[in-house]
């Protein structure tokens, strides 16, 4: 009897059905890899070794920090950073340097999305209450790589996700997948499970002797809202997500769910592990008592005050508007471009402009979900239209989110060293910002190439 024999004769039957299960769960991963992976050429991803150098030939270069494209300007990614970038003739590339021409084109950071969930499809093909109760885990992780792999697309190398709607912890496995090469998307931050005071949130309009899953977790009182905090954490969510307000008033109208004591305390447990509160606000008392309490940004921020945007501005405490998803649900309730604007959207717009007016750190982040995964840049021409100027808007989809972030010294502008995110859009969105959606011709991320022109 051989040794190859005796070995096998020794393997336990549990041995064997492992054995069994890792080579269905490897079949099983080439298959998501393959039907993942896109199978047009303008959008393959590339496996460029990372030792390689490539020279990007442009039109012109947008560093993500100044008013305006330079001219003649190229960059050199060597391996996954940025080597050199500046006039053709002051670059030197190695003689086995791939030359990538981008003709007509502006060549600019990565897009960074501030506001997005992944786990979450446009409203109009199901509500968020079906979403929540009636899909699948295993169908909405389906979704979420089809979303990874359209923002990447759409030019946006980074996003932060800020929660998962009642998918749990999902999102971490989703990252995982992304950071391993698995599946391509968007770099992430995530923040899981987002906090909500018991009651306020949904899904709601159910008989009250049932208890319903919700797409938070809920929380009350101090402690409570530390062991919610560290129990996010403890899975991976590099923000804390807290709903410091949210529409569970009489009339079902928007009020506040915590105090501020509440909310500082959720700060402070955040604040020791490294990482930084992000609040749902739409009502100005709730944006006033997360602000005191020490948040760092405020999502939607709908009836913020003169007064509340200036704490703001003086505490650097950032913005994102969202002003994608108002227009979104106006769309589905039957408005149309063109009509006259809803009382929502004039609020939004108006609120949008007087923080601009005050100095607040503005994020670009549309709420991506609501409406169609891919169609990010939406925010960026909503921000123009609400009083941004080109260049002001793609900063804050670049070096203004990495700053707010916390990732300036890794990506957001191009600069040696940095990461090669790197994305080329047709014609010079610093003048013409509807191409930022509809001009996107190339996409790097860290150096590799998944999308070609």
């Amino acid at each position: 009897m051989s040794t190859m024999t005796r070995r096998a004769r020794q393997v336990s039957p549990l041995e064997r059905r492992w054995i069994r299960l890792s080579a269905v769960g490897g079949l099983l991963t080439a298959g998501l890899v393959a039907w993942a992976r896109p199978v047009e050429a303008q959008v393959a991803r590339v496996a460029v070794p990372l030792e390689q150098t490539t020279l990007l030939i442009p039109d012109r270069v947008f560093i993500g920090t100044e008013d305006s494209a330079r001219t003649g300007w190229v960059v050199l990614v060597r391996g996954e950073r940025i080597a050199a970038v500046g006039p053709r003739a002051e670059v030197r590339a190695p003689a086995d340097a791939r030359l990538v021409v981008l003709r007509g084109t502006t060549l600019m950071p990565g897009l960074i999305e501030g506001h997005t969930h992944l786990f979450l499809h446009p409203y109009d093909e199901t509500s968020w209450n079906d979403q929540v109760l009636k899909e699948s885990l295993s169908l909405r992780t389906a979704r979420a790589v089809n979303h990874a792999r359209a923002t990447l697309v759409a030019g946006f190398t980074t996003a932060r996700d800020l929660g998962t709607e009642g998918a749990g912890y999902a999102d971490e496995g989703l990252r995982q997948a992304i950071d391993q090469g698995i599946i391509p998307g968007p770099r992430l931050l995530i923040a899981s499970k987002a906090i909500v005071a018991t009651g306020s949130y949904g899904p709601k309009g159910y008989a009250t002797e049932w208890e319903v899953p919700q797409g938070a977790a809920e929380a009350d009182g101090v402690d409570e809202l530390m062991r919610a905090a560290r129990e996010q954490i403890g899975h991976g969510a590099d923000w804390v997500k807290v709903y410091a307000d949210y529409r569970w008033g009489p009339n079902g109208e928007a009020l506040p769910t915590f105090s501020e004591q509440e909310l500082r305390a959720l700060v402070e447990v955040a604040a020791s592990s490294g990482r930084k509160v992000v609040a749902h606000a739409a009502t100005d008392e709730g944006m006033q008592r997360a602000v005191r309490a020490g948040v760092a940004m405020i999502e939607h921020g709908d009836a913020g005050s003169a007064a509340t945007w200036r704490l703001m501005a003086e505490r650097n405490v950032g913005y994102c508007a969202t002003l994608a998803a108002v227009e979104a649900t106006a769309r589905y309730a039957g408005w149309r471009e063109g009509a006259a604007p809803t009382p929502r959207m004039v609020q939004k717009r108006s609120g949008f402009a007087a923080a601009l007016a005050a100095g607040v750190p503005l994020c670009m982040g549309g709420d991506a979900g609501v409406f169609t995964h891919g169609e990010n840049a939406w925010e960026i021409e909503l921000m123009v239209a609400a009083g941004m100027s080109p260049a002001a808007a793609l900063r804050s989809a670049t070096s203004v989110n990495a700053r707010l972030f916390g990732l300036d010294g890794r990506l957001g502008t191009v600069r040696v060293g940095l990461l090669a995110d790197l994305v080329a859009i047709s014609g010079d969105p610093t003048r013409e910002i509807a191409l930022v959606r509809s001009g996107v011709r190339f996409v790097m991320q860290g150096g590799r190439v998944v999308r070609e022109p």
